[in-house]
């Protein structure tokens, strides 16, 4: 019993020094800074007194100071927003025609405190849809697409090099059927400016490599990706280097998440071809290979 009782003791002393001899682990982020002196300058390429909007490209130079930043999220007010460390960047804008945009920077110092300046703009981008494209793509006004699911590579991939899916095209109502319930809707105004509206149903079609792109984890599969409601379409000239015998050589990019109809992580389309009654699209995904998808007029 005195053994048993002397083995506990020196147990229990064991662990009253262990005890003694923690000290408790303090953290330090340093000192919390908010910056300051935040300044916004743009310099619209072109920009005269007697065209203050520019030469039509689109360009505009932004640049942002400010003391004790780690670094600047810049909104651009087309519904693109960057992490731009340095604080000056080129940015283009695409929407055709004289448009007003409000440019918000939030300087970020450290411990995550910020600074905000903004800054109104009005660009103007020399570029008209042509109406080859325009007139088959909205109607008269309003047009909405569906999967054209019964054609051969209405979903497919291949190198981002190429215009055609060479890897992988998809059969005849071989896919997912949530890839195959959407309708999109292309809206033109009366300046012809084309908004887009998809209505997914609840669900759209992802590729795993861009599910984190929507916030979402997981393989090929259906999400319920929220499409952001009806958002204005920028146009512009295709950047891939296609050319006419693989395109019609304009594209445009959609705001926010960029859905149409699967999700392949890509913002920007670019239209191969278009008629009356379909339409073949090209995008770059999030794995960075060139996705495709054909689209046909809803019955």
């Amino acid at each position: 019993m005195q053994n048993t009782i002397h083995k506990i003791s020196l147990c229990c002393l064991a662990t009253l020094l262990l005890f003694s001899g923690c000290k408790k682990q303090e953290y330090t982020f340093g000192n919390i800074k908010t910056p300051t002196g935040l300044t916004l300058t743009t310099v619209i390429a072109g920009a005269t007194t007697p065209n203050p909007a520019g030469n039509g490209t689109g360009n505009v130079t932004i640049t942002s100071t400010a003391s004790d930043v780690v670094t600047y999220n810049i909104d651009f007010g087309d519904g693109q927003t960057q992490v731009v460390p340095s604080g000056t960047i080129v940015h283009k804008y695409s929407n055709p025609g004289t448009n007003n945009y409000t440019i918000t920077v939030n300087a970020v110092g450290t411990g995550g405190a910020t600074s905000t300046i903004s800054k109104r703009i009005t660009v103007f981008v020399d570029f008209a849809i042509p109406a080859t494209i325009l007139d088959p793509l909205t109607g008269s006004g309003t047009k909405i697409w569906v999967t054209d699911n019964d054609a051969p590579g209405h979903f497919g991939v291949g190198p981002n090099t190429e215009f055609s899916p060479i890897w992988y095209a998809a059969g005849p109502n071989s896919r997912e059927a949530c890839a195959y319930d959407d309708e999109i809707s292309f809206t033109r105004d009366i300046i012809n400016r084309v908004s887009i509206n998809v209505n997914n149903k609840g669900a759209s079609f992802s590729i795993g490599a861009a599910t984190g792109f929507y916030g979402f984890s997981g393989g090929d599969n259906c999400y319920p990706i929220n499409t952001g409601g009806t958002k204005l379409l920028a146009f512009m000239n295709a950047t891939s280097g296609s050319t006419p015998a693989v395109s019609t050589q304009i594209q445009f990019m959609v705001p926010g998440n960029g859905i149409i109809n699967f999700g392949t992580g890509g913002t920007v389309y670019e239209i191969l071809s278009i008629s009356n009654t379909s339409l073949h699209l090209r995008s770059i995904g999030a794995d960075g290979n060139s996705w495709y998808q054909k689209l046909k007029p809803k019955p």
